[in-house]
């Protein structure tokens, strides 16, 4: 049965090659994909479209649904845990802790389900993860309709996923398979970061990325901390070390990258890097500002994540996009730094692009996966209008997303989730809360 919905909108902004604003245009629609973007005064004359479902959208933004190009799902039940502290504090004394005593797959269906009812209902339709139990995480985000990839995290020390970096090799090629019968789910390797993955793991991981086609996802220069540290105990950089193990190339995901010289960048333009800038994370740990500005210059893919809610603390991606670009300016003194096209585009193609995806996300293009999101405007704090874009990223915020379809189902309606039990979702959180407060606490 083919099921087609025409959806009429004030705007509908494409973000395809041209960032195609129109106006008074209506999508159609057609089971998981764009069928087409016409003028509304064209939809009499077209043919097939009798018993078509119709939405009206008359104060509203069509646009692509965002993509988070970097998080850790499952921790949103962690969220609030540990505030107020730089990053290796929050990590050793902390998340780690509390980690190894609760992190189970209960624990991560459970803050999965959280985390992806939190972006739904905020416009994020897609999201790259990085955590422990890549297939309970998957295995949840299908159920619930949510595109993700799951990173296949690699460790070398032990955790309640593995005991070595080999073990983590191990279940990660075990789970590629799997995951890919999925439709929704993409496989992506995720070591954790230079300084916790050492060589011969890497090494595998390069070689297996270009053997297989996968993605790699990695916290890179995190902290200047970070770099001064690889720097005492090897005499290299992290970015000198990785290139060396074949790491820098298009697959290479590279998250935070606050601690940056002119160099780098100039190889990671030439190797063709996708950066993941996480200005809200970054600036809750002190953990240093991205270089977005010279970045962009370079024409770097970069692209938007919000981390995990544990350090965040939520998974909003207008909050990010309204971030970088104010932030942007304040690091380079410049007011034209990531304008908003810019601040759009990284939160929804160039994420796309960057996970592998650009040819079914990340734009509302005709042959594209239906994964849309409509922003309502008529509020106080979006009116008047004189440019929607504009209005997106610095007066729009992620409660006036009002409709949500995630390969072309609905997900979110008139600011309803659709399938998605939020009371149920809300009361296991605060199960979960009271249980690790209670143990805390003895």
């Amino acid at each position: 049965m083919q099921k087609t919905t025409i959806i009429k909108a004030r705007w509908i902004l494409t973000v395809n090659d041209d960032f195609e604003l129109l106006s008074d245009s209506a999508l159609i629609m057609q089971n998981d994909r764009i069928q087409a973007i016409v003028p509304v005064s064209e939809l009499a004359q077209m043919e097939g479209l009798q018993q078509a479902e119709t939405i009206e959208l008359e104060n509203h933004v069509l646009m692509p649904g965002l993509v988070n190009t970097h998080t850790h799902a499952a921790m949103s039940l962690l969220r609030g845990i540990a505030d107020d502290l730089p990053l290796m504090d929050w990590l050793n004394n902390h998340i780690w802790p509390a980690e190894s005593r609760w992190v189970d797959r209960q624990f991560i269906q459970h803050g999965v389900q959280l985390a992806v009812a939190e972006m739904i209902r905020g416009g994020t339709t897609c999201f790259n993860d990085m955590y422990f139990f890549p297939d309970v995480m998957a295995r949840t985000c299908q159920q619930m309709g949510m595109r993700a990839s799951a990173g296949l995290i690699v460790l070398d020390f032990p955790t309640i996923w593995a005991k070595s970096a080999d073990e983590y090799l191990s279940k990660a090629l075990a789970l590629i398979d799997e995951l890919r019968e999925l439709p929704l789910i993409t496989p992506v390797l995720a070591p954790h970061a230079p300084y916790t993955v050492s060589d011969a793991p890497l090494e595998k991981i390069a070689m297996y990325s270009s053997e297989l086609d996968l993605q790699v996802h990695m916290h890179i220069h995190e902290t200047q901390g970070e770099v001064d540290e690889a720097v005492k105990n090897s005499g290299q950089r992290p970015l000198e070390r990785l290139d060396q193990l074949n790491l820098l190339n298009p697959s290479l995901i590279a998250v935070h990258m606050t601690s940056l010289n002119q160099m780098e960048m100039e190889r990671l333009a030439e190797t063709g890097v996708n950066i993941v800038h996480c200005p809200e994370s970054n600036l809750k740990l002190a953990s240093g500002f991205c270089p977005l500005d010279a970045l962009q210059q370079l024409n770097i893919n970069t692209c938007l994540g919000t981390d995990g809610a544990a350090s965040n603390n939520d998974l909003d991606m207008f909050g990010e996009m309204r971030s970088a670009a104010l932030l942007a300016k304040g690091v380079s003194g410049n007011a034209s730094s990531c304008n908003a096209e810019q601040a759009i585009r990284m939160a929804t193609i160039n994420g796309a692009r960057a996970l592998g995806m650009a040819d079914r996300i990340g734009s509302l293009e005709a042959g594209k996966k239906a994964d849309i999101i409509a922003v309502d405007f008529s509020q106080l704090n979006t009116q008047p209008v004189y440019d929607p874009v504009a209005q997106l990223v610095y007066a729009a915020n992620s409660l006036q997303v009002s409709h949500v379809w995630i390969d072309g189902v609905n997900k979110l309606s008139d600011y309803q989730l659709s399938d998605i039990d939020a009371v149920e979702i809300i009361t296991t959180a605060q199960q979960w809360q009271h249980k690790i407060s209670s143990n805390q606490a003895k």
